[in-house]
């Protein structure tokens, strides 16, 4: 009998990793690691069986915050361990927990905020080593990336990429993890043709690959993770590639699923393809002009980040109404 697609897409060398904040979904589709963002803990936590998680949060910061502001802070800090915590009974890899979207073009506010992060998870007897800091990758974002790994030690999930630029900016900073987005690729091309893609010409599973040939060909140690899918069509176009990022819906679709999924790329194959290697190294002039340059990445870039501050402030208010109650 053959397995289903999911257990064949493992079988490709892809490592599977769970998209959501629902703890009580991840243990059926077995995957390695797991990965959250603000958008997700909001969800989850509107759910009744997610409200001890936020009680016990609040109780940390009304005892450790002085101010209100800094109590709701201290609260959203503690409620994103919370879950990262409980996340990491069920996988027995890494969890990926992001920092704060409003500070994604302050590095050193971003760096303070990794090592408070990985603080609480050490308070909770969690190594940091089974730890990702989920980082938009803006300029700011991948040099506090580089500043992570390179002098603390700690792992970071480059997200929001979007651009081929910016894969090569955190290849350079040596990040441990980038998560380019294959979905909203496709929505941006989409809206702006009008045109309908097949999995072959979808612009977002051709970034991937690009990436994923570019690295190996080069030797880049940064693992590729594809992230926000629309179908498993995407997904099976990527089999082979490092890491895949997969919400409880399109894993159920692959779980139901026996057709085939072979696998497309191979690090052995990179090596002929034709590129060049290009550097941005200290060059934030060069990155900014070529992201600039790319109107999609551009725009994706901004509207991911707006979006996911705008869901960090919602959890705040939340928090903040308990506080006060």
């Amino acid at each position: 009998m053959s397995s289903n697609s999911l257990e064949q897409l493992k079988a490709t060398g892809t490592v599977v990793v769970t998209d959501t904040g629902e703890f009580e979904s991840i243990a059926k589709y077995t995957p390695q690691d797991a990965t959250t963002n603000p958008s997700l803990i909001l969800a989850a936590a509107k759910k009744p069986e997610y409200a001890k998680l936020i009680d016990v949060a609040v109780a940390y910061g009304k005892e450790h915050g002085k101010t209100l502001e800094e109590q709701v802070d201290l609260s959203l800090d503690r409620l994103l361990v919370e879950f990262g915590s409980e996340i990491l009974k069920i996988v027995p890899g890494r969890v990926s927990t992001e920092v704060d979207a409003r500070l994604s073009f302050d590095k050193e506010a971003t760096i303070k905020k990794a090592l408070q992060i990985i603080d609480l998870y050490k308070a909770q007897g969690i190594d940091k080593n089974r730890i990702l800091i989920k980082i938009a990758s803006t300029w700011e974002g991948i040099q506090a990336a580089r500043e992570l790994e390179a002098k603390h030690g700690i792992h970071c999930n480059l997200t929001l990429l979007f651009s081929f630029v910016q894969a090569v900016a955190c290849a350079e900073a040596k990040v441990t993890l980038i998560s380019p987005f294959v979905g909203r690729i496709l929505d941006w091309y989409k809206a702006k043709t009008g045109e309908a893609y097949t999995s072959e010409t979808d612009p977002g599973v051709i970034s991937v690959r690009s990436i994923y040939n570019y690295y190996k060909k080069f030797g880049y140690n940064t693992i590729v993770m594809g992230a926000s899918f629309r179908n498993i069509g995407e997904i099976k176009a990527l089999a082979g590639v490092d890491y895949l990022t997969i919400a409880p819906k399109l894993l159920e679709e692959l779980m139901n699923s026996e057709e085939p999924v072979p696998k497309i790329l191979e690090a052995s194959q990179a090596a002929s393809i034709e590129q060049k290697q290009v550097s941005y190294v200290d060059d934030e002039a060069s990155f900014r002009f070529l992201l600039n340059e790319d109107a999609m990445s551009t725009e994706k870039l901004s509207e991911g980040i707006r979006k996911f501050a705008e869901d960090a402030v919602t959890l705040s208010k939340v928090i903040e109404e308990k506080i006060k109650a």
